[in-house]
Order: C-alpha cells, then structure tokens, then sequence
C-alpha cells in the first residue's frame, strides 16, 4: 500500500495553487469588479491580502526548517559509496575549460573512477573530506 503524504509547501504542487488563490481574490476578481461595476471590492482585497500572507508566514517558517540541513543525497553519502583505502585512492577531477571540480575515488587495480559528489565550494570539499576521512586528493586535470 502506498502512503501518501503532503507536498512540501516550498514546492511547485503546494505554492502555486496558495499563491494564484491569493492574487485572484486579491487583486484579479477586485479588479474586475472594479472595472465592471467602478465600485472597490474592499472585503475580496483584504481576504486575498490574508491569503497571500499566510502563505507568506508558512513558507518562510518551512524555508527556515529547511535551511542548514544536509541535503538528503548527502546524508547517506558514506553508507551508499563505499571507500576501500587498500584497493582505492581520492581523486579530484578539475576542468580546464569550465572549472567544474568533481570528487571520487579511482581503483588502483583497473583505474575507473567512481564520481562521488561535484565540489562547488571549500564547504563541499572539507565534507568529503570528514565523510570519508580523507586528508590527501590527488588533483587530475
């Protein structure tokens, strides 16, 4: 059996539905009145008005749940890639051409390499670093 669960209110399924409810009776459906009938709809603008901040206040409180955390392809990161130091070494692969640096560990045997995470900042690097325990990678151009 398939357990549903809610989407998460900084996604696509849950914050367009919020935010398009909150302009149409905020600002759309006023609108028209407006121009249909030249009266000022004040009640549909201030529960539109409502709408839109209370997704405001539930979306930056989520956002600051969220921020901080380790990110999930990350969490499990030493249990899913496996580093044998004996048959394995660390190993940076940078491009010339674009910067790009990603980090993995090369086979001593057959030399493949199995790419483990893209290093963007000095941050990613130094958590590689204590995931695996690694003090030395070996730069390859």
């Amino acid at each position: 059996m398939k357990k549903r669960t809610l989407p998460q209110l900084n996604s696509r399924l849950f914050a367009l539905p919020w935010l398009g409810a909150g302009l149409l009776l905020g600002l759309i459906l006023p609108g028209l009145i407006f121009l249909l009938t030249g009266d000022l709809c004040v009640p549909l603008c201030i529960l539109g008005g409502v709408v839109l901040l209370a997704f405001g206040v539930v979306l930056a409180i989520e956002l600051h749940q969220d921020f901080g955390k380790v990110p999930s392809f990350q969490k499990r990161l030493a249990q899913e890639i496996l580093f044998d130091r004996e048959k394995q070494y660390a190993v940076m692969r940078c491009s010339i051409c674009t910067g790009e640096r990603v980090v993995g560990f090369r086979n001593r045997e057959d030399h493949t390499l199995v790419e483990v995470m893209m290093i963007q900042s000095e941050k990613d690097l130094a958590h590689f670093r204590k995931v695996y325990g690694i003090e030395e990678i070996i730069k390859e151009y």
